[in-house]
C-alpha cells in the first residue's frame, strides 16, 4: 500500500522515525517520504544517512505540530501520516506542563483536524503504556490524545481513518535506560535502580515499526493496537547490561509506577485478541477491524503479572545483534 504513495512522519528525526525510514525504503517505492520535525540540526544528520540525492522521494519539512498552517501546507498531497512527535521526557513534562500539553494534546488535535480537512487516508499514532491509568503529566497527554484520534473516527463526511499504537519502553532508543546504564558501567558504576521490584513492557525498534505498518494494513478506524511483547524486571536489566556490578538503590522518581499497564481490567470488555496484538474496540463509533476472540472479563495486561518476561541473557543477545557493547 506504500508503493508510490505519499507518506509523512511527524517528529521524523527520533529513533522511531529513522528505524521506521530504513525500514519503508528497503520494502517500499513511496512517492514521498516527508519528515516533518522542528529541529533543523537532526534533520541535517539525518539527510546524510538518507540524502534526497541517494533517495529521491526523501523530503525534509521544518516544522511544529503545534502550528495548523504549517501542518496544512505540509500534509497537502499526503496519504498516511505516522504521528510520533511528543513531549516524552516525564520530569521535563512535570516541570513545563503547559508546554507537554501544546504538543502532545493541541499537536494531536492539529493533526486530526488537517488530515480530515485534506483528505488524508490514514493516520497512525503512537502511544505509550504511560497512557494507561496516567499518574504524570506526560501519561495524561497521551491519554488525551488517544481518545482524540479514536473519536476522530466519529466526523461526520470524513473519509480518514485514524488508528493508535500503544506499547512500552522500546529497546536502546534515545532516553532509553539502556544507553543510560552502559554510560554508569563505563564509568565503573554503581547502577542506580529506582526500585528492586519494578516491571516494565520491553519491544525492540524494529517490532515497533514492524507494529506500526502493521496497522495501516489492519485499521478501520478507532482501534487501539496493542503488542504482545515481554516484560522484564530492573534488576535483570541491570544484570544484562552490567554483570556483577553494585547497584544503588533511588527511589520511585515523581510519576513513576512500579508496574505499567496496557490494557486496564476497565477495558477488557472492549478488548479483543487478534493473534499477535490486542486491540481495544472503539466505543464512539463502529468497528470493523478484525473479529479477534474477546479476552476474558476482567483481564489486564500490566508488566508485572504478564506472561512472557525477558531474561538477562536474552536481552543481551537482543542488544548485541543491534550494536550495543553489552
Amino acid at each position: 500500500m506504500f508503493n508510490n504513495a505519499t507518506i509523512l512522519i511527524t517528529g521524523g528525526t527520533g529513533s522511531f522515525g529513522k528505524q521506521c525510514v530504513a525500514t519503508i525504503l528497503a520494502r517500499y517505492t513511496p512517492k514521498k517520504l516527508i519528515i516533518f520535525s522542528r529541529d533543523e540540526l537532526k534533520q541535517f544528520e539525518m539527510a546524510q544517512e538518507f540524502s534526497p540525492q541517494r533517495y529521491p522521494c526523501m523530503r525534509y519539512f521544518i516544522g511544529d505540530v503545534r502550528d495548523k498552517e504549517r501542518l496544512y501546507r505540509a500534509f497537502k498531497g499526503v496519504d498516511y501520516v505516522i504521528h510520533a512527535a511528543a513531549l516524552k521526557q516525564v520530569p521535563a513534562a512535570e516541570y513545563n506542563p503547559t508546554e507537554c500539553i501544546h504538543t502532545n494534546v493541541t499537536g494531536a488535535e492539529n493533526i486530526v483536524n488537517v488530515a480530515a480537512d485534506v483528505g488524508v487516508k490514514k493516520v497512525v499514532a503512537l502511544s505509550t503504556d504511560k497512557a494507561v491509568s496516567p499518574v504524570n503529566l506526560y501519561g495524561a497527554t497521551k491519554l488525551c490524545s488517544d481518545k482524540l484520534f479514536v473519536a476522530a473516527n466519529a466526523f461526520t463526511a470524513c473519509a480518514t481513518v485514524y488508528s493508535v499504537v500503544r506499547y512500552g519502553n522500546v529497546m536502546g532508543s534515545r532516553g532509553s535506560v539502556i544507553p543510560f546504564f552502559i554510560k554508569k558501567r563505563e564509568e565503573g558504576g554503581p547502577l542506580p535502580i529506582t526500585d528492586t521490584r519494578m516491571t516494565r513492557f520491553w519491544i525492540t525498534l524494529e517490532q515497533s515499526v514492524e507494529m506500526v505498518l502493521n496497522a495501516f494494513i489492519l485499521a478501520k478506524g478507532g482501534e487501539i493496537f496493542v503488542p504482545k511483547i515481554p516484560s522484564m524486571k530492573i534488576t535483570e536489566l541491570a544484570q544484562a547490561i552490567a554483570p556483577g556490578m553494585p547497584t544503588v538503590p533511588v527511589g520511585i522518581r515523581p510519576g513513576e509506577k512500579l508496574h505499567e499497564s496496557m490494557i486496564t481490567a476497565e477495558d477488557s470488555r472492549n478488548t479483543i485478541d487478534i493473534g499477535d496484538y490486542y486491540v481495544i474496540k472503539p466505543e464512539v463509533c463502529t468497528y470493523a477491524g478484525p473479529a479477534g476472540t474477546p479476552v476474558p472479563e476482567g483481564f489486564e495486561y500490566n508488566s508485572g503479572t504478564n506472561t512472557q518476561w525477558l531474561t538477562s541473557e536474552e536481552l543481551r543477545t537482543i542488544l548485541q545483534a543491534q550494536g550495543f557493547a553489552v
